[in-house]
């Protein structure tokens, strides 16, 4: 069978200290992607990347830079190494990962966006603040009943579909709350979350026009490969309309169970895993059909990469 190759990239949540420091120390392209960090957020990023405190990392307008440049450092040592996917993918945030990876923008343009991306989702976070909860269990016919009872008590919304019974809900605190009880009444698990913010719904929506219109100065290209979106779990290849779907994305929520399940249908046998952590490739073992045989990668460190390229030699 043919290779097919997708590249999946992690968002927030798959972040550690350390993370991305041995291949600067290695390729000098990773090197440069943190040096244009920190030229670019005005701060170090770099030395809060690999030194911390983690505090200090996990804030939304440090985290997006330092995640982004870690996912973007490994993806130049893998395409360094001659690999290159049919499918690009990103989790929310490892969506411009992804749009580096097809073709669409520069690293830098993708770090220049998640350094804006993380300022307004900030200023919206302070301005309207907000849960997210994870609901374990239901499935997603179950979990809109649910967010439709609770949303009488404020905004609501799906946030992430990550399997058929893992979905992600965000909004205001209290309507957050009700659909957390509603879950574990009709035997649920509810887990909130510790995030800074009720991220992909309406309380992030002044955030929308403001982030299209730092867009339309930068260039974005047509799509030199695939790129599934994480709005529509489908494919564009309008360089306009890709800056909606990525203004969209703000308030919109992730179909990532949908995007799993497109790449199997398109008969991709390879997932990596590109960047910090494994978080999406167990998202992705768990949409995976019982009889479905692929392989699974991560490259997050030089370790990983050297196995990996070894595996594709």
């Amino acid at each position: 069978m043919p290779e097919k190759i997708a590249f999946l990239f992690p968002g927030q949540g798959s972040q550690f200290l350390g993370m991305g420091q041995d291949l600067v120390n290695t390729f000098p392209d990773a090197r440069e992607l943190f040096e244009q960090v920190d030229e670019i957020c005005r701060k170090p990023i770099s030395k809060i990347c690999f030194e911390g405190p983690m505090d200090e990392l996990t804030l939304t307008v440090n985290l997006q830079p330092a995640i982004t440049a870690v996912n973007l450092a490994c993806l130049a040592a893998i395409t360094e190494g001659g690999i290159e996917p049919q499918i690009s993918v990103g989790h929310s945030l490892g969506e411009y990962a992804a749009l580096t990876s097809s073709g669409v923008i520069s690293h830098y343009d993708a770090l220049k966006l998640v350094n804006m991306r993380g300022e307004l989702m900030h200023r919206e976070a302070v301005e309207n603040p907000g849960a997210m909860a994870a609901l374990i269990g239901m499935d997603i016919a179950a979990v809109e009943k649910i967010v439709h009872l609770a949303e009488e008590k404020g905004v609501l919304a799906i946030a992430n579909h990550n399997t058929v019974e893992q979905i992600v809900i965000t909004g205001e605190t209290d309507s957050v709350a009700q659909a957390m009880v509603l879950a574990k009444e009709q035997g649920g698990r509810a887990v909130p979350l510790k995030v800074s913010g009720a991220w992909h719904c309406n309380l992030m929506r002044k955030a929308v026009d403001d982030f299209r219109r730092f867009m339309e100065d930068l260039p974005f290209a047509p799509p030199e490969t695939d790129i599934l979106f994480n709005a529509t779990a489908g494919t564009e290849s309008d360089p306009e309309k890709i800056k909606d779907i990525m203004a969209q994305q703000l308030v919109s929520p992730v179909k990532w169970y949908d995007i799993n399940r497109k790449m199997l249908e398109e008969g991709i046998n390879t997932f990596v895993e590109v960047g910090p952590k494994k978080v999406l490739s167990g998202l992705l073992q768990k949409n995976m059909p019982p009889d479905r045989e692929v392989r699974v990668f991560q490259v997050q460190d030089k370790e990983s990469l050297d196995l990996f390229l070894k595996e594709m030699a």
